[in-house]
């Protein structure tokens, strides 16, 4: 299927309404081995919108990845795996804890490429936040849809991370934290929770760490380094964790940004953000 077929998605909207409740504002902290605090009110941390706006599917109109099957709002694109490859955020304002809000959504772009691993299409999604009728927030989010993998594609070598770091810290991730986020976020994607799928349908080594959880992490280690909310964050998957192996999350001030990696425990790179202060 040629671009041609898939242009009558670009500009497609969307729009959805949600309660920030605290709820899963508090099951978040208790994931992250933190107290619940969170009360109406109170700022909702930078990327904890994702726990919010979820999409739901009957499970007969599911794929064999268990995310709800394409041609909806997303285009219906054949390559069978899919990931989240990154994202970009503007912060105008926080999201309140306890508000009513809005999300409206519009298809970018879609872009068909050939990559080392074959075939590849991305598919770019922006995203407004509302409260109040006011802006709170933009996103642009960067889908890849992937072939299936071959023999050979796991010795495709990968990026050496950088050494030179202000903060290192290492992260030990466990099965039962993967499927608190799955649930959180109320995703379906197999590769989090189902180890024979991973391994045996889309050739990862074991269970699958979500990008977005990373990049959370990623930010929240900014905000501890810089004590505020960044104004623009942006991020880029690079290789994904599996295993689910221990991994490591670095960052360095420079000027008024602060670079982040995540950093597996082979040394070569995860994810590479960066967030403007």
């Amino acid at each position: 299927m040629g671009n041609s077929e898939y242009s009558k998605w670009i500009g497609k909207t969307q729009e959805k309404n949600d309660k920030l409740l605290p709820f899963p504002a508090q099951f978040m902290e208790n994931t992250l081995n933190r107290d619940a605090t969170f009360i109406e009110g109170k700022e909702l941390p930078p990327l904890w919108h994702w726990l919010y706006f979820l999409e739901s599917e009957k499970l007969s109109n599911l794929g064999r990845d268990g995310h709800p099957k394409k041609g909806g709002f997303l285009p219906p694109v054949t390559l069978p795996r899919r990931m989240w490859a990154g994202g970009r955020f503007w912060f105008k304002k926080p999201l309140l804890i306890g508000q009513d809000s809005l999300k409206k959504s519009i298809i970018l772009s879609i872009n068909e490429k050939n990559g080392s691993s074959g075939q590849l299409c991305f598919v770019t999604v922006k995203h407004d936040y509302f409260q109040n009728e006011t802006l709170c927030l933009i996103e642009e989010h960067d889908i890849v849809y992937r072939e299936d993998p071959k023999e050979n594609d796991k010795l495709i070598d990968g990026v050496i991370a950088s050494t030179d770091w202000d903060i290192c810290e290492e992260i030990t991730p466990s099965s039962t934290l993967l499927f608190r986020y799955s649930a959180l976020t109320f995703n379906g994607h197999r590769i989090h929770y189902d180890n024979e799928y991973a391994i045996n349908t889309e050739g990862y080594n074991g269970l699958v760490f979500h990008g977005p959880l990373i990049a959370t992490l990623l930010i929240d280690l900014s905000m501890r380094v810089s004590k505020k909310t960044p104004s623009y964050f942006e991020f880029r998957g690079v290789s994904p964790i599996s295993g689910p192996n221990a991994f490591s999350i670095a960052s360095k001030k420079q000027g008024n940004e602060i670079i982040l990696s995540a950093i597996k425990k082979n040394g070569t790179l995860s994810m590479k953000a960066k967030a403007v202060y």
